[in-house]
């Protein structure tokens, strides 16, 4: 089994923390995401610390067996100026030097933060100016900004996240279906819940982005998922 625990942060520049450990588990869906991570995870003594980008489909993940995993989840507008996260989407950056106690981020040695430590950990990131946030992106993914041209708000989403903002609200979306589905919402409640044009497209959403069918979800069958949680994004065309 995986076991995975998360919670929110009142830390602006993170959106969620977790953690999991594994257990006689193969493989797992890794379902879509539009936030970027930092990921700590430890198999037979070996840690490994990793940055990984966005994800816009789902996909299996190979799960080592009794593994544990600690990620941060960063709030859409924070960025690592030296590491574009446009160039992670799908993709991840691994530290060339990771110990059970420390690691290398932007050619810095850093002590391993923790489930408990992170918020810690991040301010530190702030004050060194490794992390730093964009306050309009923050304010634009889930809604338009007064006084704020289209365009310029789109080049500043792409460029903090990776993703324009109709991606970021329809992975979000399909997170919030699966969510509604294992909650037993039928499929026709949750596409009028959510603004699917239809069942078809609920199902193409679900696909896609978790790689799982309607069916699949309420069942709660084939691999464990990685990490849903509840979103404030209700939906995105």
């Amino acid at each position: 089994m995986l076991e995975i625990e998360d919670r929110p942060s009142d830390s602006p520049y993170v959106a969620r923390v977790w953690r999991a450990r594994s257990s006689g588990v193969e493989r797992m869906r890794s379902v879509a995401t539009s936030h970027w991570e930092l990921v700590v995870w430890t198999h037979r003594g070996r840690v490994d610390v990793g940055v990984r980008g966005p994800e816009t489909v789902a996909s299996l993940a190979d799960v080592p067996d009794d593994s544990e995993f600690f990620g941060i989840s960063f709030a859409h507008g924070t960025t690592m100026p030296h590491l574009p996260i446009p160039r992670l989407v799908d993709g991840q950056t691994d530290s060339r030097h990771a110990t059970p106690r420390s690691f290398v981020l932007r050619g810095e040695e850093w002590a391993l933060p923790d489930f408990d430590s992170a918020e810690q950990f991040v301010a530190r990131l702030v004050r060194a100016g490794v992390l730093v946030r964009d306050p309009l992106v923050a304010e634009a993914v889930p809604g338009d900004v007064a006084g704020v041209g289209a365009r310029s708000v789109q080049r500043r989403v792409v460029a903090t996240t990776g993703l324009t903002r109709s991606t970021i609200r329809q992975i979000e979306r399909a997170r919030r279906a699966a969510l509604l589905l294992r909650a037993r919402a039928t499929p026709l409640d949750v596409v009028n819940r959510l603004g699917y044009h239809d069942q078809p497209h609920l199902s193409r959403s679900l696909t896609r982005f978790l790689g799982r069918t309607a069916t699949h979800l309420r069942r709660d069958t084939a691999e464990p998922l990685s990490l849903l949680y509840k979103t404030d994004l209700s939906s995105g065309h």
